[in-house]
């Protein structure tokens, strides 16, 4: 059975959109709330929260929990992206086809934008609200704080700007972008999936689908590095090469990085297959869309 993924995806951003544009304040002191906003409104994949949401329909989670831990991995996401801009990292000055927010808005509002969103993300995890189980915000708060600490795109980061200039094995180059860049994607199939009560079978099938898809997303962000231009990246192209890190189009060359992405698929394709839910059409249907992906 074909599955209208363009139908799923508008529907689900469009609610992911209109509830980060509530959630994120304009009225915050000194510029701060623009800041955040321009962060985060009106730009990105949303892959993340699409994942959330396509893991918690796959368990039959609650709905109101996931919208929420969608809109906080988002909010995690951007913030990294604020920060990973900066001059004291990439210095980088463009970001969704639009000047980075240290460039928009100065470094110090900037550094200070990243730290309230990413405050914010856990505040969005832990609302007043009895219909969202104190056990699931809790879970919900770890799997997220875990994903993006020093085991995870923190540690990272950290290890990518150590690498700069540095020749790294498969093995190592792996490790990095598993914690860079998959420790979020995974942690969102499973906060989807934490807004359930999946069985172990289904939850170790989601783990590893989350993981393969986490690594192929960074193996197509490397390729896309070299083969697009910065307007259809909406980033700026070649950024990896000029500032000789390591990638995966650097270590195997382009081919095989390609090779190596479609792999990963298929393991997030066999992951799925042995979670034995009845239907994880939209997650297979992402995980073919981060592969196939132009920008």
């Amino acid at each position: 059975m074909t599955f209208d993924l363009k139908g799923w995806t508008g529907e689900r951003a469009a609610a992911v959109e209109q509830a980060l544009s509530a959630w994120v304040p304009a009225q915050a002191p000194a510029g701060i709330g623009d800041a955040m906003r321009y962060a985060v409104l009106d730009g990105g994949k949303r892959l993340r929260p699409l994942l959330v949401l396509a893991a918690c329909d796959a368990v039959g989670g609650n709905a109101a929990a996931a919208l929420r831990a969608a809109c906080a991995v988002e909010l995690i996401h951007a913030y990294s992206l604020v920060h990973d801009d900066m001059p004291c990292m990439d210095n980088d000055v463009l970001r969704r086809g639009k000047p980075t927010v240290h460039v928009q808005f100065g470094q110090a509002t900037a550094l200070l934008a990243g730290d309230a969103l990413q405050a914010l993300a856990f505040e969005l995890l832990a609302p007043d609200d009895a219909a969202i189980p104190a056990a699931v915000q809790a879970r919900l708060c770890r799997l997220l704080a875990q994903a993006a600490g020093h085991s995870g795109m923190a540690g990272g980061q950290a290890i990518d700007l150590a690498a700069v200039g540095r020749s790294l094995t498969e093995d190592e180059l792996r490790h990095m972008h598993r914690l860079k860049t998959g420790a979020l994607l995974q942690a969102s199939v499973m906060m989807g999936a934490a807004c359930g009560e999946p069985s172990h079978l289904a939850a170790e099938g989601l783990s590893g689908y989350g993981a393969a898809l986490g690594l192929a997303f960074q193996v197509v962000d490397d390729i896309l590095d070299v083969t697009a231009d910065s307007a259809t990246l909406g980033k700026t192209a070649g950024k990896d090469a000029a500032q000789d890190k390591p990638t995966y189009v650097s270590l195997l060359g382009l081919e095989r990085a390609r090779g190596y992405a479609a792999e990963l698929l298929e393991q997030a394709r066999v992951a799925l297959a042995a979670s034995g839910l009845a239907d994880t059409r939209a997650l297979l249907a992402l995980a073919e869309m981060v592969v196939h992906r132009d920008n």
